[in-house]
């Protein structure tokens, strides 16, 4: 279609004589003066614009039209390939007509309109929907599967007797394994079902490497403590400096919740929560401590409820807030859960030993 030979030189040309635009024209005009700052991506763009118009606005010339041409001059001078031609064929078209019908250039690039470029491909249309068939396509003889099927061959189940063993096997196993996926749907159902117990609580024996006093709130500590992670030690807050002398906080053992959605406290992550007892009457708090002999990382729970904890206690459950005010101690400083209308049971190590408080009798643990 085209070919340009000559480079382009810069624009000059008396702009008041364009006819006025309407808003709609003048929308479009500073569109394309902007789109056209950003060449060479928007090239594909503006070519596909030019393919249905005369000029930029529609048929009448207007300054967009010299504003779009002065940023492309660069871009067609470097057009030789007949690939680049072809591709950017109503940008070529739409320049000539500039050129010749808006400005007076020195020296105009000149197009050769003998060049040989593909023809442009369009787009074809959407399937057609099929028509009925009429009466002497439905009078052509219609092949029956029968004769489709290569002679010779069986049709059949396999007669080997490995290949009708292999075939239950994988049928079995195709069943079973619906089954298994039934069952673990059924299981994750009926599990969300399950009322709030101290199960979901994830209550472990944790080592207090280190502590310090928070350094923006006069109340907490900031506790290191070892739970038996992979990961290493966590970070927790805790409001115990009123109750606790900061040396009883270093290199000591502890129950702590696991499983609490980590907080932010005054700027510190708090990565979980220290056991402890405290009675308000008497304004007093301390810890509940594991059975001798206890590592950090090891299970904790009330008996009876030994099972796997959520990984992470869902807030708007409210699942520590349901089980944990039925928490108490006894005469014998033991950690009791108390159900109505059911024994009481007590906090106990994975082995068997039994968790206490230290002075408190019929305190709240929290």
């Amino acid at each position: 279609m085209s070919d340009l030979e000559q480079p382009l030189q810069k624009l000059r040309i008396d702009v008041s004589a364009f006819p006025k635009l309407s808003a709609e024209e003048s929308a479009l005009a500073s569109q394309w003066t902007t789109l056209a700052l950003r060449l060479p991506e928007n090239l594909a763009k503006l070519n596909e614009f030019l393919k249905t118009r005369t000029y930029i606005v529609g048929n009448s010339p207007s300054e967009a039209d010299v504003d779009v041409f002065s940023q492309t001059e660069s871009t067609l001078r470097s057009w030789s390939l007949m690939e680049d031609l072809s591709r950017y064929r109503h940008i070529i078209r739409w320049a000539d007509l500039v050129q010749h019908t808006l400005l007076e250039p020195k020296t105009p690039f000149t197009v050769n309109y003998s060049a040989e470029v593909p023809r442009e491909i369009k787009a074809k249309p959407g399937k057609k929907k099929e028509q009925p068939k009429g009466d002497a396509e439905l009078q052509k003889p219609q092949k029956s599967k029968a004769q489709d099927k290569p002679e010779g061959k069986p049709t059949g189940p396999p007669q080997d007797e490995a290949a009708r063993k292999a075939a239950k096997e994988a049928k079995e196993a195709k069943k079973a394994a619906k089954a298994k996926a039934r069952a673990e749907l059924e299981a994750k159902a009926n599990a969300s079902q399950v009322p709030p117990n101290p199960s979901m609580v994830d209550f472990r024996v944790g080592f207090i490497q280190k502590a310090v006093k928070h350094p923006d709130a006069d109340s907490l500590y900031v506790s290191t403590i070892d739970m038996g992670d992979p990961e290493g030690p966590r970070t927790v807050c805790s409001g115990l400096v009123k109750y606790v002398p900061i040396e009883d906080m270093q290199q000591r053992y502890v129950v702590v919740i696991a499983n609490l959605k980590p907080v932010n406290m005054r700027g510190i992550k708090s990565s979980a929560m220290v056991l402890c007892a405290s009675k308000k009457e008497i304004d007093r708090v301390e810890f509940v401590n594991p059975p001798e002999g206890a590592a950090a990382g090891d299970k904790i729970f009330f008996e009876g409820f030994d099972g796997t904890p959520e990984k992470q206690l869902n807030p708007k459950k409210k699942i520590f807030e349901t089980v944990q005010p039925r928490f108490t101690t006894n005469e014998a400083f033991e950690v009791l859960y108390q159900e109505e209308g059911k024994p009481a049971v007590k906090l106990v190590h994975s082995s068997g030993a039994l968790c206490h408080a230290s002075t408190l009798v019929g305190a709240q643990v929290s």
